[in-house]
C-alpha cells in the first residue's frame, strides 16, 4: 500500500499551502494518521498526529499556525499558515493502521515518499 501526498510548493514567507495526503487502497482503521517533516541534513520530525480517539499533537514549532484535519478514513491534509523559511522540508503523511489493496490487508506503518515545501524569506 502507498500514502500519495500532494500540495508541495515553493512560495514566500507568509503565505499558505494545504498538503493533502490519501492512501493507494482502502484503510479499514487506524490508530494515528499524521505528517512528518525531514530538512536537509536533519532528523526526520514530527509535525502534526491525529489519533483515532481524538486527540491532536502538534510540534511546538508549527502549534498556532499549521493545522491537520481529515475526511475519516479517507484522506487527511496539513493546513500551512504563515510560513516561514525554517519550515523549508520535504513533508511526509504517515499511517498507522491498516491499509486493503486488491483485497489483501498491510498492517502497520505506512508512509509516502513526501512532497517538498521550500519557503523563501
Amino acid at each position: 500500500a502507498q500514502l500519495l501526498e500532494d500540495g508541495g510548493d515553493t512560495v514566500q514567507a507568509g503565505r499558505s499551502l494545504r498538503l493533502s495526503c490519501g492512501p493507494s487502497g482502502t484503510i479499514s482503521e487506524f490508530s494515528q494518521m499524521g505528517w512528518y517533516r525531514q530538512a536537509a541534513g536533519k532528523e526526520r520530525e514530527l509535525v502534526a498526529v491525529m489519533y483515532n480517539f481524538g486527540q491532536t499533537i502538534y510540534s511546538e514549532l508549527v502549534r498556532g499556525r499549521f493545522f491537520i484535519s481529515s475526511y475519516p478514513m479517507k484522506r487527511w491534509f496539513l493546513q500551512m499558515n504563515n510560513l516561514e523559511p525554517g519550515d523549508t522540508a520535504v513533508y511526509y503523511c504517515y499511517l498507522r493502521g491498516t491499509i486493503w489493496v486488491n483485497e489483501q490487508p498491510e498492517a502497520g506503518e505506512h508512509w509516502g515518499r513526501g512532497t517538498r515545501v521550500t519557503v523563501s524569506p
